[in-house]
């Protein structure tokens, strides 16, 4: 019964019945999209998003935010596209890809924890840096010619439609949950979100913690530029502009609060695959996908609202709960008192 309630309370259960409403309202206005391969591809096509998001959700469980992940994204997967162009293995591709998203997300870190910079300014500056380091790598030219079994990879499918990237993410996804909820240092992300100054008191390392945020959102930065190269083919200069914004959303969405300290990366997860699904959706609705940005920034601002009226609401009628309390126990007291005093009276004229 207890495990229920959990389950019903649970953040990312919103975000879950959102997904399946929205499969069932897509449906009936256009059945086709009920087909399940339809359905699957939603999954496999959210695997850049699900990376990111998973990422910024460490960053955002601790209160801070990173804006700086899709400049991370193009130059990592331009560096790692070069890279396998150029004849290196898989593998080195993929660990220089991902040491330059860990080098990111440490400046990042050191930044906000030690300089005491507010996030959102040092990672947009740090988006500008990175951004135009992908120009002078690039010298401004796409990069292309990529292997054609690096390129295949991403349409490898493990089950039925399911792909071998997407099974992966989902593990991935799943082990890092687990960490989270079950160990004491995965525990240290909410802690600092939640109450920064009451997590120094017991002992919980906020600086190395906060910098710690930053470099595991780098390197899933990364990860989903190496996706990213092997989904699109070829990497631009200007690869990966906007995604955070789509990232930021889908931890909202999964019921990550903005304000830290409350969520999971399962949520983020779901909300990925809400996100990415905005194009497929338009088009089965007969929309423009170019109307996927906007609706994206609108399901944004529309959600944080309601988050932010939520909250405050929340705020204001615990306040009033732990007001009704102290005036109940203050009337306790004072009944307990004058109840005491003619017994006392008494026992001194005795």
């Amino acid at each position: 019964m207890l495990n229920l309630k959990k389950v019903l309370k649970a953040r990312e259960l919103g975000s879950f019945l959102f997904f399946v409403l929205l499969i069932l309202l897509v449906g009936f206005i256009n059945p086709a999209f009920w087909n399940l391969s339809s359905i699957i591809n939603c999954f496999n096509d959210s695997v850049v998003f699900t990376l990111l998001s998973v990422g910024i959700a460490f960053v955002i469980l601790t209160g801070d935010i990173d804006v700086s992940i899709g400049a991370t994204l193009g130059f990592s997967a331009a560096v790692g596209a070069t890279l396998l162009r150029d004849g290196s293995p898989w593998m080195v591709s993929v660990l220089a890809a991902v040491a330059i998203g860990a080098v990111v997300g440490l400046v990042n870190g050191l930044g906000v924890a030690y300089l005491k910079i507010p996030s959102l300014i040092f990672t947009l500056g740090m988006n500008g840096v990175v951004r135009g380091l992908i120009y002078v790598y690039t010298n401004g030219a796409w990069v292309e010619n990529l292997p054609a079994a690096f390129t295949r990879a991403s349409n490898a499918k493990l089950v039925g439609q399911l792909t071998d990237f997407y099974a992966v993410t989902f593990l991935i996804v799943g082990l890092i949950a687990f960490l989270i909820r079950r160990t004491r240092v995965g525990r240290y992300f909410e802690a600092i979100g939640d109450n920064a100054s009451g997590a120094v008191l017991v002992g919980i390392p906020e600086k190395r913690t906060r910098i710690a945020a930053y470099v595991i959102c780098g390197m899933f930065a990364a990860a989903a530029g190496m996706v990213y190269s092997s989904r699109i083919g070829f990497i631009t200069p200007t690869a990966g502009n906007g995604y955070e914004m789509k990232a930021i959303a889908a931890c909202v969405i999964g019921g990550i609060a903005l304000t830290g300290g409350q969520g999971s990366v399962v949520g983020a997860a779901i909300g990925a695959v809400i996100m990415s699904s905005i194009s497929r959706i338009l088009v089965f609705l007969g929309f423009s996908s170019d109307y996927d940005n906007t609706i994206t920034g609108v399901m944004l601002i529309v959600i944080v609202v309601v988050s932010t009226v939520s909250q405050n609401r929340m705020i204001v009628k615990n306040r009033h709960e732990i007001l009704r309390a102290r005036t109940v126990n203050s009337r306790h007291r004072d009944e307990k008192k004058s109840g005491e005093m003619p017994d006392t009276k008494e026992g001194r004229a005795e």
